[in-house]
């Protein structure tokens, strides 16, 4: 069963995130900030990361360079409220890009689509 790390500030989304997913048979961790990110992957060894862009006290984008610094192969969904950060640069570096909607399709489709490119075909 893969395991998904939810990043994001806002305890409803979280919420909603790990309701849904867990729904569709992922086991799901979650956290509500950037804070020792790095070390909670190393812990909890997710499959998959769905990282929020804009949190309080930490800027998802500069989350998503330290993951990839350190683990390169990890799939990444960002997911924000707003799809301006499409334009930077930095966001090339994530997997998928998703803009936050109470209708999950989208970020479920990509987190599939994530999971299964990293399954190295038979």
């Amino acid at each position: 069963m893969p395991k998904i790390l939810i990043v994001d500030d806002e305890e409803h989304i979280r919420y909603l995130y790990a309701e849904e997913l867990t729904e569709d048979g992922y086991e799901v961790v979650t956290a509500d900030s950037g804070y020792k990110l790095l070390e909670r992957i190393a812990d909890e060894k997710p499959n998959l990361v769905v990282l929020d862009i804009k949190m309080v006290d930490y800027n998802g984008l500069d989350l998503l360079q330290d993951i990839r610094n350190k683990y390169y192969d990890l799939p990444v969904v960002l997911c924000t409220a707003y799809d301006t950060f499409k334009e930077d640069m930095k966001s090339i570096a994530a997997d998928f890009y998703v803009i936050k909607s109470f209708d999950l399709t989208e970020l479920k489709n990509k987190i599939k689509m994530a999971l299964e490119a990293q399954v190295p075909p038979s």
